[in-house]
């Protein structure tokens, strides 16, 4: 079975909607690690919930990013981790674990990409006037944002409502990333 670490920065959602369809027995694999870049990520109260390990580790606490990428690799060859799953986590991937796991690590990102990548990408949209934003799960590569498109799907944006229009979104990224996992892992 194929193992994951699940990356975020912030609450979680996306890990948990991801974790949901692992505990089902949807997606075939397992979450073995969870990794995050602040201490006080919501997501590690998830995780706890669910007793996965989590790794978090400040970048600030190291010398370089290369340093703190190591780190975290040494953590995930002890978890015996085959990919990688970005959910929220805000940091680009930098050569360590890009050449670790090449073409192994897909992420998630609140827009059509390759329109409005990077932060606040519903700001963006909301700034742009557009109708219309969506969801865009991809590889990473070394860009932000700019990996392969595996799947995307169209999210209506409500005009002048940013809160409504986050939560349609946040509610298309947790039935598409499941989703997306389940055809890479249960094919």
């Amino acid at each position: 079975m194929t193992n994951l670490a699940l990356f975020a920065s912030g609450s979680g959602s996306n890990y948990e909607a991801i974790q949901r369809y692992v505990t089902e027995g949807k997606i075939a694999a397992n979450i073995r690690l969870v990794v995050t870049d602040r201490v006080d990520a919501f997501v590690i109260q998830r995780a706890k919930k669910y007793d996965i390990p989590v790794l978090a580790l400040s970048p600030k606490a190291f010398e370089t990013k290369e340093a703190y990428e190591q780190a975290i690799l040494a953590e995930l060859k002890k978890y015996d981790i085959d990919w990688l799953i970005l959910a929220g986590y805000m940091r680009l991937i930098g050569p360590v674990l890009l050449g670790a796991y090449a073409d192994h690590i897909v992420n998630i990102h609140p827009s059509l990409l390759p329109s409005f990548p990077g932060k606040d990408a519903i700001g963006q949209a909301l700034a742009h006037g557009v109708k219309v934003t969506g969801v865009t799960v991809h590889y990473v590569d070394e860009g932000m944002d700019t990996g392969r498109i595996i799947q995307q799907r169209a999210v209506e944006v409500v005009e002048g409502d940013r809160e409504q229009t986050e939560a349609a979104i946040h509610a298309m990224e947790h039935i598409l990333y499941p989703e997306v996992l389940q055809n890479l892992f249960n094919s």
